[in-house]
């Protein structure tokens, strides 16, 4: 597979700007692998196409506000710093916007009793920074960070943002990204989902940019991935485990779990309880271990998403199948609607 191989044409007019006034709402496009079939239906109608002793595998990552906006040395020169992830007790690996302007050494401000400073640069293009708060710096984060919208949403972040950048079952703080499957659920369907007989699994899997930056080499074996942190606790395997040797389906919500899933994979079937730190890049042809269904937004052209999916269900039929949305008004990417592929 080239990378060339997964594009294809998307008018601004369908990219979702803004979420849907109600989360299960949204459009939902069912796909069967084995025979190819679409059914356009609604999200919360999704309960119908679970069965008694299946698995609904989530991911309780939740976003916190990951950009800041500061002055380098308390000059005009106003710059954004985008929080990828700590290295150490007030250490962070950053992207600093614009680049040009922050050198090792600039000190950036963000209140009088908050900055940063620049001390190293990183391969990728972005900074080693130090934190110095007075306080607590997860509370300073929340009290100046803003919702860390992707690019491709073209308005600045809300309180609104706060809300519905984030799903219902969020626990664990961590993510610079929305794990964007599962921002159409709702309390309320879950609950209708276990009342089929569903049991449902959590486990984790911190979203980081890696996930969504560009590939910039045509042949895709050689684009790495960025590590991202994932947690599946031996409460989650030992549920996982147990459905899979009941004979039941393992429906993952998104390509983050489903990321994770495929990382703590046994050969021998079923997963293994594990934590750390997986750069795992799935694109075709690949043989999935535990995973039998998927629940998945509209990705990117030539995005690692599109390619995981289409490793997941062919990749003409993804293609296919996102031709049908284009055709049908679907809304595409992180606020838009999903697709259900068995």
């Amino acid at each position: 597979m080239r990378l060339s191989d997964f594009k294809y044409k998307l008018n601004d007019e369908l990219i979702a700007q803004v979420p849907i006034p109600v989360r299960d709402q949204s459009n939902l496009l069912v796909l069967s692998r084995s025979n190819g079939r679409m059914y356009d239906c609604v999200f919360r109608d999704i309960v119908q196409y679970f069965e008694p002793g299946d698995a609904l595998v989530i991911n309780e990552t939740k976003v916190f506000p990951a950009r800041l906006y500061g002055q380098k040395d308390k000059t005009d020169a106003k710059i954004e710093v985008f929080l990828l992830r700590e290295l150490t007790d007030s250490l962070w690996e950053v992207l600093v916007r614009p680049a040009r302007k922050v050198r090792t050494g600039n000190t950036i401000w963000f209140a009088d009793e908050v900055c940063c400073e620049v001390v190293d640069n990183t391969i990728s293009g972005g900074r080693v920074v130090r934190f110095v708060c007075d306080g607590n710096f997860r509370e300073m984060v929340e009290r100046f960070g803003d919702s860390p919208l992707p690019p491709y949403i073209k308005r600045k972040p809300t309180a609104l943002d706060k809300e519905r950048y984030q799903t219902v079952y969020a626990r664990i703080s961590g993510a610079v990204a929305a794990p964007t499957a599962g921002l159409h659920f709702t309390e309320d369907l879950l609950n209708a989902i276990q009342a089929r007989g569903v049991e449902i699994i959590p486990i984790v899997l911190h979203v980081g940019l890696g996930t969504f930056r560009p590939v910039c080499v045509e042949d895709l074996s050689r684009h790495h991935m960025d590590s991202e942190y994932y947690e599946v606790s031996p409460a989650a395997a030992e549920a996982i485990n147990r459905t899979i040797a009941r004979g039941g389906r393992i429906i993952a919500v998104g390509t983050t779990t489903v990321r994770a899933l495929e990382t703590v994979a046994n050969f021998t079937g079923g997963v293994r309880a594990e934590s750390g730190w997986t750069d795992k890049f799935i694109y075709p042809p690949y043989d999935f271990k535990v995973v039998d269904g998927m629940i998945t937004n509209f990705h990117l052209p030539c995005s690692t998403l599109i390619m995981l999916v289409s490793a997941f269900a062919d990749r003409d039929l993804i293609l296919k199948s996102y031709r049908h949305a284009i055709r049908n008004r679907y809304r595409f990417y992180s606020y838009g609607d999903a697709m259900l592929i068995f």
